[in-house]
């Protein structure tokens, strides 16, 4: 049973919106003012890693990260107060996310001894984590992960075509090319295959022979065929999932604030999930 006064609640409330939706003004100004601290966040990370950088301006980029991290935790924090059930979003795959991409500048103030400058460093890689908060704002990630999802079983045999068609490609060079031109193995050579059918062509296996120019000429113009049939695949599955969205135009960004559930249907009262009214 709820404890807290209405006051309270009202002000959870206004804090929730503002925090878990994106179909408010404030709500929108939230997550654009957020996306461009993690972007921020992810290039401070980058410019560390630069030796010649990270030396000439060390100091000014601890103090940028200070403030990134503090801007973090606040946020952290106040996802946990406006949600009535804490434990919902501590626990789930962003909460994890938010408090690992948050804690490295404090713990590397906690680690001692003769290796602790190596600890530090290891422990601020794990800022890269906020990358992965990103995903929260990209709408079609949802419906690429569902298509990817739905080629799995297409993709496999055609990679699995792919690879025997290379061990069938690389065995043969090797029997016609000799051991100077490069073909030292059958390895090697499927080596040389998956390169030149991927039309990477890294130059250093080269075919002498006339017969393995003409078959690696073949190899290179069926590189080209090959590489449209994965993206046409899942293009076919993302045109049916985009047909298949009609109904999430009829979702809202409402996020209950009991256990943090999304996706509701836009006249929903109830969440779908815990059966707590979505709006007070």
């Amino acid at each position: 049973m709820e404890n807290s006064s209405p006051n309270t609640n009202n002000w959870r409330d206004k804090l929730h919106e503002v925090i878990y939706e994106a179909d408010t003004p404030a709500g929108k100004a939230f997550d654009i003012g957020l996306i461009i601290v993690i972007l921020f966040s992810i290039v401070l990370v980058m410019l560390e890693s630069v030796q010649e950088i990270d030396e000439q301006y060390h100091d000014k980029l601890i103090m940028a990260e200070w403030v990134v991290t503090i801007i973090f935790t606040i946020e952290y924090f106040l996802r946990i107060i406006c949600i009535r059930k804490p434990s919902s979003y501590v626990f789930s795959f962003y909460g994890i996310i938010d408090l690992l991409s948050t804690i490295p500048l404090y713990l590397s103030y906690f680690i001692a001894g003769s290796q602790a400058l190596l600890a530090v460093r290891a422990l601020r890689l794990l800022r890269i984590f906020r990358i992965l908060k990103l995903v929260r704002f990209l709408g079609e990630a949802s419906m690429l992960k569902k298509a990817l999802r739905e080629s799995r079983a297409k993709i496999t045999v055609f990679i699995y075509t792919v690879l025997i068609l290379s061990v069938i490609m690389g065995t043969l060079m090797y029997l016609i090319e000799s051991r100077e031109a490069g073909f030292t193995s059958i390895p090697r050579s499927i080596y040389w295959t998956i390169v030149t059918l991927t039309t990477v062509g890294y130059g250093d296996i080269a075919p002498q022979t006339n017969l393995g120019q003409v078959i690696a000429t073949f190899i290179m113009i069926l590189g080209y065929g090959i590489i449209a049939v994965p993206t046409g695949i899942v293009t076919s599955e993302m045109a049916k999932q985009k047909n298949n969205k009609e109904e999430d135009t009829h979702r809202n960004t409402q996020v209950c604030r009991y256990c943090a559930e999304d996706k509701h249907l836009e006249e929903a009262k109830y969440c779908h999930k815990c059966g707590n009214l979505l709006h007070e």
